[in-house]
């Protein structure tokens, strides 16, 4: 069997750029997929984004929103290959499904309300306090998966720059807290896989630009402690196949072009504890990773950049990194995918469990996903309520056509005489009802353009009242007296034609206004554009423009404009990669009032 796992960067820009979710999960072709960064809510959960036909699955999704952040910013979720969900041998098939990692979380064991009024604290974790393992567990990090022959942890490790000590407080603890239940599992002498996003590099050889005391970091140390070959009892899977195996990547810098030269980290892993599932009695030599793991790798297929992925326009050949051609071209061009790869292993050897069917956290169970194929009520519910509209705008008074009117003329008679007596008030009463059909109409059909917010909305008839007032020219409508029984207009009004012909010149020239707006406006973004290009520096390194950023890291300069080198990042000895050239944006002070 096939396990991989995938930092997605979000689930929904991968479900579009695959075109289904189903089109995704058939691409990775595994049994077992563990994606990291849903950045889906609770709120998000819908059929189209959970569930795909073949495939049980499993979500933990953020509960909290302490960071300032809107939606889902972590999330984690577990897909399983199988048959069938029910009454199942299948070792895909999960036979318990918990989400975090605690025992404390409303859901952690299924979607039906539970019936103790305090949960338990999962073993291990009794010393800690309550609120303590609420706020490690409302990330939406960790989902666990029991196969039978191993538990699986899905685990999004945090991420805390060096000066956050409040994050970093918070990773020291969600590492620590996990670290007790898998001693406790193994203890219990369970075999465990773990795989995610772990946000830590463990060695020198993991890193692009390791520092000679980059592995002197206490989170890098203590993932270290952790692994065989220094007391521990984990292996690394991919290191125990590819020992010195250099510049196996799986992260890099989405912002700086850093796949060109491949200036990345390998922090998605697959760790393994436990014993084999042979029988023998001697077990010397044997443990689950020798015995049962084929295989352990990088997908590259699946990283954004690609050789020939300079987007067209480009006039120095040796320049080929998206960020550069990004800012040159003038648009955004931005390369499809997330800034991580997957990792799989494949295992063998592994013989079918005993008979069970999905767990109760399986996303069939959900009440929003089992409720989602009701929205199809509510589609007919708004076409049936567009018919009432429709239906009622028919009712209210039309004004005939030609034909209608002179074969049917009875029909109008009172309506015609009415008009004889009240002269112009006649087409003040049948108006409004026109009116208000071109508006239901408008707000139901039509779609708006862009261009559309930026223009101050006028009728033609507006248009030509305020060309031509006070002229029998304003006229739009010919009255029903004007209509001799043959059906031809009156020969001692000639208005028709005259107002046939207004009507096209109030047409044209309010094309030709508008095509003057477009061209002053074009002409004054291609002004500020230029004014643009020439305030921007060129770096040192190869004297090309540079790249405008803004501060967003909260501090005394959040908000303030730099400019660096556009080229992608890469190794300092590479003349090709960014020069690492920096500099502040020209600050213009405001004058103060009276001066």
């Amino acid at each position: 069997m096939k396990i991989v796992t995938y930092n997605v960067n979000g689930l929904r820009p991968r479900i579009q750029q695959y075109g289904s979710l189903k089109k995704l999960l058939d691409s990775l072709d595994a049994d077992i997929i563990c994606f990291q960064e849903t950045k889906l809510s609770k709120h998000d959960l819908r059929a189209d984004l959970v569930r795909a036909e073949g495939y049980e699955s499993f979500f933990s999704c953020t509960r909290t929103n302490d960071r300032g952040r809107s939606g889902g910013y972590s999330g984690v979720a577990t897909f399983c290959r199988v048959k069938s969900a029910f009454l199942s041998n299948e070792v895909a098939l999960p036979i318990y499904a918990e989400e975090g990692f605690t025992g404390l979380l409303a859901t952690s064991k299924g979607y039906e309300p539970r019936k103790e009024e305090s949960p338990s604290i999962a073993e291990g974790l009794e010393c800690f306090s309550r609120d303590e393992l609420l706020k490690i567990d409302s990330e939406g990090r960790c989902l666990i998966t029991d196969h039978g022959h191993f538990v699986l942890f899905n685990l999004y490790g945090p991420r805390a720059v060096q000066d956050d000590s409040e994050r970093i407080q918070f990773k020291l603890t969600f590492y620590k807290l996990l670290e007790r239940r898998w001693e406790c599992l193994l203890l219990q002498g369970r075999r465990i896989i773990i795989v995610g996003d772990l946000n830590i590099a463990p060695a020198a050889i993991d890193r692009c630009d390791a520092e000679p005391d980059f592995e002197k970091n206490g989170f890098r140390r203590w993932f270290r402690s952790l692994l065989v070959q220094n007391g521990g009892r984990l292996l690394d899977v991919f290191r125990a196949k590819h020992p010195d195996r250099n510049g196996a990547y799986t992260c890099w810098s989405q912002s700086t072009g850093a796949e060109e030269f491949n200036f990345g980290s390998r922090i998605d892993h697959i760790l393994s504890a436990g014993s084999c599932l042979h029988d023998e009695e001697n077990q010397e030599g044997h443990d689950f990773v020798t015995c049962h793991v084929a295989e352990c790798d990088i997908l590259m297929q699946f990283q954004r950049w690609k050789p020939g992925n300079t987007p067209r326009g480009c006039v120095n050949h040796k320049i080929s990194t998206s960020t550069f051609h990004r800012w040159k071209g003038g648009r955004s061009i931005k390369l499809e995918g997330s800034d991580h790869v997957p990792v799989y292993t494949s295992l063998v050897e592994i013989p079918e469990v005993m008979q069970h069917s999905t767990p109760s956290l399986s996303t069939r169970y959900h009440p929003q996903v089992c409720g989602s194929q009701q929205t199809l009520v509510s589609m007919f519910t708004r076409r049936q309520t567009t018919e009432q509209v429709i239906s009622e705008e028919s009712e209210s008074p039309q004004i005939p056509s030609h034909e209608e009117f002179i074969s049917t003329p009875e029909k109008y008679d009172s309506r015609a005489s009415h008009s004889m007596m009240i002269g112009s008030q006649r087409n003040t009463n049948i108006l409004p009802g026109i009116e208000a059909k071109k508006k239901a109409r408008h707000s139901q059909g039509s779609q708006l353009t862009l261009n559309s917010f930026f223009q101050k909305r006028t009728h033609r008839s507006e248009t030509c009242s305020s060309r031509f007032t006070g002229s029998k020219l304003c006229q739009t409508d010919i009255s029903y007296s004007q209509i001799e029984p043959n059906g031809v207009p009156s020969a001692d009004d000639e208005s028709g034609a005259s107002i046939e012909n207004t009507q096209k010149e109030c047409q044209l020239d309010a094309c030709d206004t508008d095509k003057e707006k477009r061209k002053v406006a074009l002409q004054e973004w291609q002004r500020i554009h230029q004014l643009m290009q020439n305030s921007v520096p060129l770096c040192k390194g190869h004297q090309e423009p540079c790249v405008p950023r803004v501060v967003k890291k909260a501090g005394p300069n959040l908000g303030r404009r730099f400019y660096v080198c556009a080229r992608a990042e890469g190794p300092s000895s590479n003349p090709e990669a960014n020069c690492g050239y920096f500099k502040w944006a020209a600050v213009l002070k405001s004058k103060g009032k009276g001066k």
